[in-house]
């Protein structure tokens, strides 16, 4: 085949060098345009399948992220040593510049990211002492802070870290995710360094949405739920895994990737909806007896989160072996009035900081009073929402300012706030 040889393009028909054009097993063409428009559709309309494949701009995140940590006095080039190693305190400083409140969930993540990397540069010793791997489930309502934890976290790491949403997968030979695409997540990025990834940290958001969907596993086959938690098994423990690097179901071609999860942290995240009803029986039922009202008594019924336990969570539907896996049980507290106030304004990344921004770039000041940040408050409160429902509460707030784009520096009042928010249905905010 000689390069003045043509062939067609199986796409658009164009009759092209064999040079410019791809050849597929099944022996038809592709040329460049073709290639082109489709990476440009799939980009427009699948965004999230093309996420983590930019290694420009997974450069340009981690280089920001190194910068962030090195101003709060961590280092973080990527090299793992006692001397650099970031105390837990550290650690919780960090937190404490993105995150309000939840200072016994910082001090739990904090210690076990600590632990982490010490596992990572501990010294073969005779004296046969290995440390294991202490993997950590964060229990809190939406909105409290849990995947912005671990977002923050990210920044500051030496390590590849990568969160995942639980609620995509499914039980191998089902349509969804397998559980071994969480590793794929990390392998891109650690850029395909398998040395790399498995010293990583995994966050896997939404935990609670693979609970088991009924008491009697023999009802019916539970592929989302209980299947899903059989094959994190394997993950959790530490187990060579085969993992696709370009996912199993898609290329059932390529050649796997052998990964020890071994020293592979994993961190788990759920809201738990309902899981004080739980807590609340198993309380009920331990306070029997003379002194069954003065217990009852000390136990703060507003926050029954405090006293989970693996029992709550075993009864809400995860499975022992699963749990076991998981030693490290906290919770993030319920937002009261005053944290809120203080998520939406003191926080480096504080929603009414971002609007301000967003208003600068075109040569305006925005400013918000206090009138309006409490009835913002007051809103989310009455609704439930948590952080979460401040930033759209806010956006719909900012909607008409932002389109309109006014002349002079604009001030949000409380009267503006509350006609604004009183166009907009409620039940679409809590939705």
């Amino acid at each position: 085949m000689s390069k003045k040889d043509k062939g067609r393009c199986s796409f658009c028909g164009n009759e092209l060098p064999y040079e410019q054009l791809f050849q597929g097993v099944d022996g038809r063409f592709i040329c460049f345009e073709c290639i082109e428009s489709a990476h440009a559709i799939l980009a427009e309309q699948f965004p999230e399948a093309l996420k983590g494949n930019n290694p420009q701009e997974s450069k340009q995140r981690k280089e920001k992220n190194r910068a962030e940590a090195a101003e709060a006095g961590i280092v973080n080039d990527g090299k793992l040593d006692m001397q650099t190693l970031p105390r837990p305190t550290q650690i919780k400083a960090f937190l404490d510049q993105y995150v309000i409140g939840q200072d016994e969930a910082k001090k739990h993540l904090a210690v076990a990211v600590y632990n982490h990397y010490k596992r990572l540069l501990q010294p073969e010793t005779a004296d046969g002492v290995e440390i294991e791997k202490s993997n950590i489930i964060l229990v809190g309502s939406t909105g409290t802070g849990k995947t912005l934890m671990a977002r923050t976290i990210a920044k500051m790491l030496a390590v590849p870290f990568t969160i995942v949403d639980a609620t995509v997968l499914t039980e191998a030979g089902y349509v969804g995710e397998d559980v071994e695409s969480l590793l794929v997540r990390l392998l891109q990025e650690a850029d395909y360094d398998l040395a790399k990834t498995e010293r990583g940290i995994v966050f896997i958001d939404e935990i609670d949405k693979i609970a088991r969907k009924s008491d009697n596993p023999s009802i019916t086959r539970d592929v989302s739920g209980e299947g899903v938690q059989q094959g994190l098994l394997k993950l959790l423990e530490g187990s060579i895994v085969n993992v696709p690097p370009k996912g199993g179901r898609k290329h059932p071609e390529q050649e796997f990737i052998h990964v020890n999860t071994q020293n592979i942290l994993f961190i788990c995240g759920g809201a738990f909806d309902g899981i004080e009803k739980k807590i609340a029986q198993r309380l009920n039922t331990q306070v029997v007896g003379f002194e069954s009202q003065n217990k009852t008594k000390r136990i703060d019924k507003d926050d029954l989160l405090q006293y989970i336990a693996p029992q709550d969570l075993k009864a809400f539907g995860l499975i022992p072996e699963i749990i076991g896996r998981l030693p490290i049980i906290t919770y993030l507290e319920p937002l009261d009035r005053a944290a809120l106030k203080r998520i939406l304004t003191e926080p480096k990344n504080a929603i009414t900081k971002q609007y301000e921004k967003l208003m600068q770039m075109d040569g305006i000041r925005l400013t918000f009073d206090e009138g309006a940040l409490d009835y913002i408050v007051d809103k989310a409160v009455e609704f439930k929402l948590g952080a979460r429902g401040l930033r759209s509460l806010t956006e719909t707030i900012m909607m008409d300012i932002m389109f309109d784009i006014p002349d002079k520096d604009c001030v949000i009042t409380r009267e503006l706030a509350e006609q604004k928010l009183a166009k907009i249905d409620a039940n679409r905010l809590v939705g």
